[in-house]
């Protein structure tokens, strides 16, 4: 019995063994097989992917870690942790700065390598490119037309470096970085853009800054003549400032041209009649009369009078819009007290050689000025008003080159027709003038425009010597008919200097001593000549959006345009572009003007 129970112990052991064995390879309750997963694979990924950096310039990266709770990673440059100074450096937040100089190749590799795992990176392809070139300045900024060299200043310049000419590329030379030195040639008078471009890669160029170019004016006094300084940099500046020898207009315009050898025209006798034995009376002088200065006062200006508002009260369509550099005490004629006559203001600016004519000119306390009329006259070229338009005078024509000044009197010579008002005149104009303003129907009358001449045997020798030039002008530039007024009335600018009791003197002369020069076409309203307005083929912005304060260039492209005005903020100008810098949302209208009329276009540059 009890090896009996001995055995049955030793079967009951035997099976819990068994049962013990089997639980240990037991699979878990929910099935799905296999062994036990690895852990997840650590992955970095870099944004951007790819990315273009000019030279000293920055680029920020982030890394996104997946796989792990460790998220940190270090940045390498080309495999240098950091970078250096020849690929970029970047920091540990990922924020990369482009080297000083783009290097060879200008391709690298903008590297994230896992903490938690080396083997685990990502990375971006980074192109390194040029830096775009700031201007500064260009000099000289003026010169006359021909062959120039000019150095341009301003900021990221490299080797091989352009400065570009109206967008056309000058021969240059890389000085540093800070500085180009560039020739060229240019034979029009204007006024050309000037930027900077860098080469590629990454190819980019500068803002632009107008330099002037101007032309030689040539006078023909006599039988010699001779080249007087263009530049209107030569002028002097102030109220009645001495030219220096500048003769306004190009050597060919009426204005300018000797015509003692002229023809006498066929009807001499009869218009002449018509003026009768008036005597010349200067009206011009030294001192007040009446409290009102003598003459038709001028001023100059330079690059330092900002443009103002120009507002017409009569004859706005017949007008020149501005800006235009007019100063706020800039002299009106009559000045101290100007009263209710014409009121004519002229100014010139020496830095862009353009004169401005307005009358009845009234200023406001904003600077800006009131005016019946306003007229821009480009004084390095042979400028025609659109026929049948007023200017500041009655006969379209510019006041101011045909008045005597004492500067070129002193010189001892005058180059130029000289301004003469007669009492009648009739329905017609001819060249330069380009408007009439009849008040007379007797076929006789002067029309606008008409060429007096002192005859040649008028002898000049018992006048003074200031006197003497101005007969000798009258002699052989003569005297235009601009308005209506006094008979025999020349003009001329108050100055100090004058000897108003010698000028009197002047008066001895009489209408009877001079004859009409042959007139050429008399344009009436029944044979003005048609032809074609000028044709603006583009106007166009560097940018159409922008922030305030950003520079734009305008550019355009015209043809059969004397002169040209961009309005706001520029005025008159030359050339095919110009840079404006808008503060607000502006838009821009290109004025296109010749003798047939004018053509206008806008584009608009945003500011948000």
């Amino acid at each position: 019995m009890r090896r009996a129970h001995f055995f049955l112990l030793n079967i009951l052991f035997g099976l819990l063994v068994i049962q013990i064995g089997c639980a240990g390879t037991q699979k878990p309750s929910g099935g799905g097989g296999g062994t036990t997963p690895p852990p997840p694979t650590v992955t970095v990924a870099v944004s951007p992917t790819s990315a273009s950096v000019r030279v000293g310039s920055g680029q920020t990266f982030t890394a996104t870690v997946t796989g792990t709770s460790n998220t940190a990673v270090t940045w390498q440059v080309n495999g240098v942790s950091g970078g250096n100074s020849t690929v970029g450096t970047i920091s540990s937040a990922g924020s990369y700065t482009a080297p000083a100089a783009v290097p060879n190749p200008n391709t690298i590799s903008v590297t994230a390598v896992s903490h938690a795992s080396a083997s685990a990176t990502g990375s971006s392809a980074v192109t390194l490119e040029n830096p775009t070139p700031s201007i500064a300045s260009v000099s000289p900024s003026t010169f006359a037309a021909g062959s120039f060299t000019v150095t341009v200043k301003g900021n990221n310049f490299v080797s091989g470096a352009t400065v570009l000419w109206g967008g056309a590329a000058l021969a240059t030379t890389f000085v540093s970085g800070t500085q180009l030195s560039a020739t060229g040639t240019e034979a029009t008078a204007g006024t050309y853009g000037v930027s900077v471009s860098n080469p590629n890669p990454g190819e980019s160029a500068s803002s632009t800054i107008n330099v002037t170019v101007t032309a030689s004016s040539s006078g023909g006094g006599g039988g010699g003549g001779g080249t007087t300084p263009s530049a209107c940099s030569a002028i002097s500046t102030g109220q009645g400032a001495s030219l220096n020898g500048f003769l306004p207009f190009t050597s060919n315009n009426l204005w300018n041209q000797n015509i003692a050898s002229a023809a006498v025209d066929t009807n001499s006798s009869g218009y002449m009649s018509v003026i009768g034995n008036a005597a010349i009376h200067p009206d011009f002088g030294s001192g007040e009369y009446d409290g009102s200065s003598i003459g038709i006062p001028y001023v100059v200006v330079n690059s330092s009078q900002a443009p103002v508002t120009i507002t017409f009260t009569a004859y706005g369509d017949e007008s020149d819009p501005g800006p235009a550099p007019v100063p706020a005490n800039a002299p009106i004629e009559g000045y101290p007290n100007p009263g209710d006559g014409d009121r004519h203001v002229l100014v010139i600016d020496n830095s862009s050689c353009f004169l401005y004519e307005m009358d009845n000119s009234q200023p406001q306390t904003d600077g800006s000025w009131d005016a019946d009329s306003a007229a821009v006259w480009d004084l390095l070229g042979d400028e025609q008003r659109p026929l049948t338009w007023t200017s500041a005078d009655a006969a379209g024509l510019p006041i101011f080159a045909g008045l005597v000044r004492y500067d070129e009197v002193a010189s001892g010579e005058i180059k130029h027709a000289i301004r003469i008002t007669l009492q009648d005149s009739k329905a017609a104009f001819v060249a330069p003038a380009s408007h009439w303003a009849a008040n007379s129907s007797n076929s006789n009358a002067a029309p606008m425009g008409m060429r007096l001449r002192l005859k040649a045997n008028f002898n000049i020798s018992s006048y003074s010597a200031t006197n003497q030039v101005i007969l000798k002008a009258l002699q052989q530039y003569g005297a235009i008919m601009a308005d209506n007024g006094s008979n025999m009335y020349i003009s001329g600018a108050p100055d100090s200097r004058w000897d108003n009791d010698d000028l009197h003197n002047l008066g001895n002369v009489t209408a009877a001593d001079f004859e009409v020069v042959q007139l050429g076409t008399v344009y009436t309203s029944s044979n003005l000549p048609k032809g074609a307005s000028p044709v603006i083929s583009s106007f166009t912005t560097s940018a159409s959006s922008v922030v305030a304060g950003t520079p734009v260039t305008l550019s355009w492209t015209t043809t059969g345009a004397s002169y040209l005005i961009v309005t706001p903020q520029i005025g008159a100008t030359r050339g095919t572009s110009i840079s404006v810098t808008p503060t607000a949302t502006t838009t821009y209208t290109l004025i296109a003007t010749n003798e047939y009329g004018r053509t206008t276009q806008q584009v608009t540059v945003n500011v948000p």
